[in-house]
């Protein structure tokens, strides 16, 4: 997990950084050149501001970029307007062309995907939000790969994970930590998101440290609830260690507290997972008439 982040660190800092200066210095021999550069850092830009993990390196960073490329892109189209559109190109020149337009090729096609998460044509089930008294993250969450690692897995297709924000827009205090009360959503009350029936549960598993993950319990500690007017059953998992309050077959109204956000089962740090299944098959979930996807917020009181 912490090379993850790391990896995530360097695509979120170090790549955006390089591209914007590459631009800016202008070096390009010509407009289409610079033209090819400037798509390409433009898409790069969209899908990282998009679709990257911002509670790990801080939510209002995210916005950083745009605001550095707006004077890069100023700057460099100064250096480059009286340059020819074309020119004879030597073989590098010839590569670093074929390189910029695979990479712009590349990050259109995730950008295409990302956009393409935001939306969907199934039917929902619309949800009260199981969470109070914080700013909340979507960390996955959509109907596309790039957005929701779970859309691979059919009965978790619309699967949404979510996590707390402190108010720096991190997730926790330090990059990785063991103690779980440092991660801003451990403990968070969890609420009913809909009146209706327990039809599983579980509690009793324990909180394990990050990164330790119990793969044989992919829930953890969890509620099942079959929600009235529908056929879908909501999960609600990861809970913490002996606070659920609710037994198979109890009648659950919405809002009722019935638990905490934990990190047992299989999960790599304390979040909330919440998906809907029907028959098997995972289905869209909405939260007010609202389809949450990654880098969304919920300031809830």
């Amino acid at each position: 997990m912490i090379v993850l982040i790391l990896q995530v660190m360097v695509v979120q800092f170090v790549l955006p950084a390089l591209f914007i200066f590459e631009l800016w210095r202008a070096k390009s021999k010509n407009k289409l050149d610079w033209m090819i550069m400037l798509l390409f850092t433009i898409t790069f830009i969209i899908w990282m501001f998009l679709s990257g993990r911002w509670d790990w390196t801080g939510y209002y960073f995210k916005y950083l970029w745009p605001v550095l490329l707006i004077p890069a892109i100023y700057f460099s189209w100064k250096k480059t307007k009286d340059l020819p559109f074309r020119t004879p190109m030597n073989t590098r020149q010839k590569i670093s062309r074929g390189f910029y337009i695979v990479l712009f090729m590349i990050f259109g096609m995730y950008n295409l995907n990302v956009f393409s998460g935001y939306t969907t044509n199934d039917d929902a089930v619309d949800l009260a939000f199981p969470l109070q008294n914080g700013t909340y993250y979507v960390g996955h969450g959509g109907s596309s790969t790039q957005l929701n690692y779970h859309n691979a897995y059919e009965p978790q297709q619309y699967a949404i994970d979510i996590l707390a924000l402190n108010s720096f827009g991190f997730r926790a205090n330090g990059l990785y930590p063991k103690d779980l009360d440092q991660y801003a959503i451990h403990g968070d009350t969890l609420y009913a998101p809909c009146s209706g029936e327990v039809v599983e549960m579980q509690d009793g598993l324990p909180d394990l440290t990050p990164p330790e993950m119990d793969a044989d319990h992919a829930f953890g500690n969890y509620v099942g609830l079959n929600c009235e007017g529908t056929e879908a059953v909501v999960y609600i998992a990861h809970m913490q260690q002996d606070s659920v309050t609710a037994d198979e077959g109890d009648a659950i109204q919405e809002g009722k507290q019935i638990g905490a956000v934990g990190n047992s089962g299989n999960t790599s740090e304390p979040h909330l997972h919440i998906h809907a299944e029907k028959d098997g098959v995972g289905i869209p979930i909405e939260f007010d008439e609202a389809f949450l996807t990654r880098n969304d917020l919920i300031r809830s009181n």
